[in-house]
């Protein structure tokens, strides 16, 4: 081929690249084979059955030994069709993540999720719980050997769309996480306070502005917007976080873009219709109610 032609070739490709960036292409993550992610899973709990000959177990599984990437024991991941659509299937018998191969940055996020009814060991006893790891970087399983570092959305009973900064307790030597600022006087207790005039470092666990679960079993519309290091979390299209000035304190930059990671966390769930549609600024809907600093 005659470097010429190559040299046009090269050019429609990136003009048609950018062309799909700029009319907001979406991208469907999900697939029957899970082809876009990769598997990573910490430590089972000794109650877990089953398992391979040698493999590690602990009643604490925030420490020991994980079970590593792309093992998929016990098929904690694994894909389903409901009603003529793929679904994901999460057991939840072991601690993971289903982790994106790619990173992202300036996105819309769009997903539906809903509970199963199983539980298992350490958390019989307590809410079901799960979760959505955004702007996640570093080694897999820096925080208790199964999560990476990472903004998170929370999805656990009665607390969609609360915020977990994540941070590496795991590592060696241990690092904290992200940096970011919510609004709201966290002095009497941690929760986005859409209304208040002080900001908070969001540490810790912060709690929504306001819960809007379906009733168990039925699908929750879970969203998130991302523009550079400014976030908005969404359940069932109503505004319930806003994380803003994400850092990632490591780097000493800001933290504005990363991998997705779906949490296994000893609860059944169900995901389907995940996509990412990329975005160069908050929706209008989004800036009309939201007050960035």
């Amino acid at each position: 081929m005659h470097p010429k032609q190559l040299f046009s070739i090269c050019i429609l490709l990136i003009c048609f690249s950018l062309n799909a960036q700029v009319k907001g292409k979406s991208i469907e993550l999900f697939d029957k084979d899970l082809s876009n992610f990769e598997i990573w899973q910490g430590v089972p709990h000794s109650s877990v059955k089953d398992l391979p000959e040698g493999t590690y177990q602990s009643d604490n599984v925030h420490n020991g030994t994980p079970v590593g990437l792309n093992k998929n024991i016990k098929n904690v991941f694994s894909t389903i069709t409901e009603n003529g659509e793929l679904v994901l299937k999460i057991s939840g018998e072991i601690y993971g993540g289903l982790t994106t191969k790619d990173t992202y940055k300036n996105y819309h996020l769009s997903v539906f999720f809903k509970w199963g009814d199983k539980k298992w060991e350490p958390r019989l006893d307590v809410k079901r719980d799960s979760g959505i790891l955004y702007h996640c970087y570093g080694a897999h399983g820096r925080f208790w050997n199964t999560w990476k570092t990472c903004l998170e959305y929370q999805v656990q009973e009665s607390d969609l769309g609360d915020f977990i900064p994540l941070g590496g307790n795991a590592a060696t030597p241990k690092v904290g996480g992200p940096i970011v600022d919510i609004r709201g006087d966290f002095k009497d207790e941690k929760k986005f306070d859409p209304a208040s005039e002080v900001y908070s470092e969001g540490s810790g666990y912060i709690q929504a502005a306001s819960e809007h679960d379906a009733p168990h079993g039925e699908w929750n519309h879970l969203e998130i917007y991302v523009i550079g290091n400014d976030a908005v979390h969404v359940v069932n299209g109503n505004i319930v976080m806003v994380v803003e000035n994400a850092k990632n304190p490591e780097a000493g930059k800001p933290l504005t873009s990363g991998q997705i990671q779906i949490q296994s966390e000893a609860a059944e769930c169900y995901y389907k219709n995940l996509t990412l549609t990329p975005i160069k600024k908050f929706p209008k809907k989004i800036k009309k109610e939201v007050r960035f600093k």
